[in-house]
Formats: structure tokens, sequence, C-alpha cells
């Protein structure tokens, strides 16, 4: 197994099943839930392979994927210290555990501003925007809010990629 070093002590490894509980909080703390909705797909993130972060013992970053036809997935991202890399290293983790892929892809709200400049800084780009489909997702996980980050309201799934 091996670990990248970032700028400090943080540490990135594969997920082991013993991480399971503590990825499982994690989720509930950052999404509160461990299930996501993509593209009309339901995902119980905890049986995604995932990568974390850890800085002092402590998980502070987590990224989860599904590979499948030869497309690598980022199901979740998520780094709770700023401006450390944690997030690129993450990206970076499964970049390199998707080199049999064609493309590494995500999907991400309308109202992710954030999100959306992030993954454009990485080298990701928009090549689709899903109008509406919230709704579907809404369907299948009725606690996705009807307003989001900075008042906007959320309807529109955004897909970028980076062909491999």
């Amino acid at each position: 197994m091996h670990t990248h070093s970032i700028m400090t002590n943080i540490a990135i490894r594969p997920a082991l099943p013993e991480d399971a509980a503590h990825i499982a909080h994690f989720l509930e703390v950052q999404w509160g839930a461990t299930v996501m909705v993509s593209r009309g797909r339901l995902f119980d993130v905890t049986r995604l392979p995932a990568f974390i972060a850890i800085w002092d013992g402590l998980l502070v970053g987590l990224i989860t994927y599904h590979i499948e036809n030869g497309e690598c997935e980022i199901v979740t991202l998520d780094s709770i210290v700023s401006n450390m890399g944690v997030g690129t290293a993450l990206i970076e983790a499964v970049r390199q555990a998707a080199e049999h892929c064609w493309r590494l892809w995500l999907i991400t709200t309308n109202d992710n501003l954030y999100a959306l400049g992030f993954y454009q800084k990485r080298g990701f780009q928009l090549v689709a925007v899903h109008r509406n489909a919230i709704e579907l997702s809404r369907q299948m996980k009725p606690e996705i809010p009807l307003i989001g980050m900075d008042g906007i309201p959320i309807r529109d799934e955004i897909e970028l990629e980076i062909l491999l």
C-alpha cells in the first residue's frame, strides 16, 4: 500500500474495512446521509471504493468512486481542511486507480459554484447540463433541499470530465 505525502503530515491511502464506521460518520456529518444519487442511480457510498486523508490520526478527507464500463465516476469528494492540497491529492489517487479507464467524471449540482471552480482548475471540463435532473433525484432521495448554496435553487446536474 503506497501513501502519498502532502504538504504537512497528511497521508492519503485506500480505505480499509476497519475504516467503515469512520467513513459512515464522516459522510453523515458532511452530507447528512450515506446515500447519493447521480444520473438517476442511488449509491450506498459506504460500499464504494474510497481513498481517505488522515492527519494526526483524524479523517480529514474522503473520495469515493465507482468504475464501470471503462469510466470512473467520482461520487463524493470532501475535505475538512482547506487549501492544503487534500482534495487534489484524493483526485490524483483515484486517477491512478482508474488508469485503465478512458474517462474520469463526476456530477455536481448547479448551485455548487465552489465545486464547479475547483474541478475546472484541476483540468475537468463541463460536458453536459442535465436540466431538471434533481427532480428524479429527489424521488430517490427526498432530503435533497430545494434551495442550495447562496440561495440558488437546486435543479440541474452538471457533468464534468477529464479524458484519461
